[in-house]
């Protein structure tokens, strides 16, 4: 019996690219691959790259430094170790990686990782290969439907690609150059994939996409479904118990959506809403297409449907042109919406975004400051959320045992890691808990009664409007 080679994945940045990761171990697995947390006894390695990060392809280059020593002590061992470069990265930079870096075997793409075995086995035959084009057909298309083999749980919750790509084009932004134009899959191979996740133990499922809230993929009666609607046949499906999407823009939350939030328990009260400027003049400038009252708008919406939502949301500061009181209008909307949580960046070049060429920089000194001053409001917005959990009674979904003996740890409703004293029969299920502290950023409770043997079918309505 041939024993299996080994995989090991790197993975950067967004969701996206933690289920891109997962899909490519999919593939390969009928290869006879399997996973390693090590990279040193590794037959394979991918680095799993994003490009929204600052200096994405210079640690990108530096990790491949790292991975020619690893290759070196391999081949010294006996042992050939190939070295693939997916993602974003290698989709914008393909050809310069495969000049600059001779350790690469293979170079691909975001919509060609259902080729990786064809890859590798083109690079063993010729030496390297690469393939980083957008595919003329249907990016979803390429991929043949998952054996059921092929479809594991990893936990109790999993991400779905339901939609890929942008056509936002905001200035900052390299994703429509590196992911392509906005793609929706089919409605049947959602449900096909969730129902095969469900049978397999998982009871939450998070759909992502580039611009999630922009799907519109074929529903079973030939139309295009908005994301509200897909919800809504989502929560249909047996042992699915909450449903998250991420990420969404201002400008595509559509009534359907709002709807499934007011309508079904499943669509969780907590929305990642980025808007990354609270002033008209730099959202312009960034080419968002809404302004700070739009945005505001939109929360008033959600909030409309249901009292107990939350948002969380991405800032840039320091964007070109940012003057003192551009960055005095974001605190103000951070002040006004409160938040349960945000991500915060300085600005930074990304080469062929539009924002590139604008020369009226802002001095690092100056985002540094920024910065600060915003994480501490936002951090304190945080606090003063999970604070006010305190005393409550909140749903938990139970994932896994926690690191004290005798401990299970799970999330609320608004992702907030809940500790409770319990068995681990308990994990899979949907629970109330009354919170009785908080440690840091996780909650500590009790629960509220005797829990069932069985997973819970139905999630418990929020008692608080945390």
């Amino acid at each position: 019996m041939t024993p299996p080679r080994k995989l090991h994945i790197k993975s950067y940045g967004c969701q996206m690219n933690v289920y891109d990761a997962q899909r490519m171990v999919d593939t390969l697995a009928p290869e006879g691959f399997v996973e390693t947390a090590s990279v040193d006894d590794a037959d394979l390695v991918i680095l799993n790259t994003c490009h929204i990060r600052e200096k994405a392809s210079e640690k990108v280059y530096s990790e491949l430094g790292r991975l020619r020593v690893a290759k070196d002590v391999a081949a010294a061992d006996g042992r050939k170790m190939n070295i693939v470069v997916a993602g974003c990265v290698a989709q914008a930079e393909g050809n310069e990686i495969i000049r600059r870096a001779p350790v690469v075997d293979v170079v691909v793409g975001p919509q060609s990782y259902h080729h990786l075995p064809q890859l590798l086995a083109r690079a063993k035959a010729g030496g390297r290969a690469l393939e980083t084009e957008f595919p003329v057909a249907d990016k979803f298309g390429f991929l043949p439907p998952p054996k059921p083999a092929a479809i594991c749980a990893r936990g109790i919750s999993s991400f779905v690609t339901v939609q890929e790509g942008c056509d936002k084009f905001c200035t900052f932004c390299v994703v429509p150059y590196t992911r392509g134009s906005e793609v929706s899959r089919p409605v049947a191979k959602i449900v096909d994939d969730i129902k095969r996740l469900a049978d397999n133990g998982v009871r939450e499922i998070t759909l992502i996409g580039q611009n999630v809230n922009a799907y519109h993929g074929d529903g079973p009666d030939g139309r295009p479904w908005p994301l509200g609607t897909l919800l809504r046949h989502l929560a249909d499906i047996p042992g699915i118990e909450r449903l998250r999407y991420s990420t969404s823009h201002p400008c595509d939350v559509e009534d359907t959506l709002i709807e499934a939030h007011r309508d079904l328990p499943q669509p969780m009260p907590f929305v990642h809403l980025p808007v990354q400027s609270g002033s008209d003049r730099i959202l312009a400038a960034m080419n968002r297409k809404h302004t700070a009252e739009d945005y505001r708008r939109v929360i008033d919406r959600f909030r409309g449907a249901r009292q107990d939502i939350a948002f969380t949301s991405d800032f840039i500061v320091g964007f070109p042109g940012e003057s003192d009181e551009d960055f005095d209008a974001t605190l103000a909307l951070v002040t006004q919406i409160g938040y349960a949580g945000a991500y915060s960046f300085k600005y930074s070049s990304r080469p062929g975004t539009p924002a590139a060429d604008m020369q009226e920089t802002v001095p690092t000194a100056v985002m540094d400051e920024r910065l600060v001053r915003l994480q501490e409001l936002i951090d304190s917005q945080q606090s003063a959320f999970n604070t006010a959990t305190i005393g409550a009674t909140v749903d938990v979904l139970f994932e896994r045992a926690a690191r004290n003996p005798g401990q299970i740890v799970g999330r609320t409703a608004w992702l907030q890691p809940a500790h409770v004293m319990a068995s681990d029969d308990i994990i899979g299920q949907v629970l109330p808990v009354r919170i009785e502290s908080l440690e840091r950023y996780s909650l500590l409770g009790s629960l509220v009664a005797t829990p069932s043997p069985q997973p819970a079918q139905h999630a418990h309505s929020p008692t608080t409007g945390a």
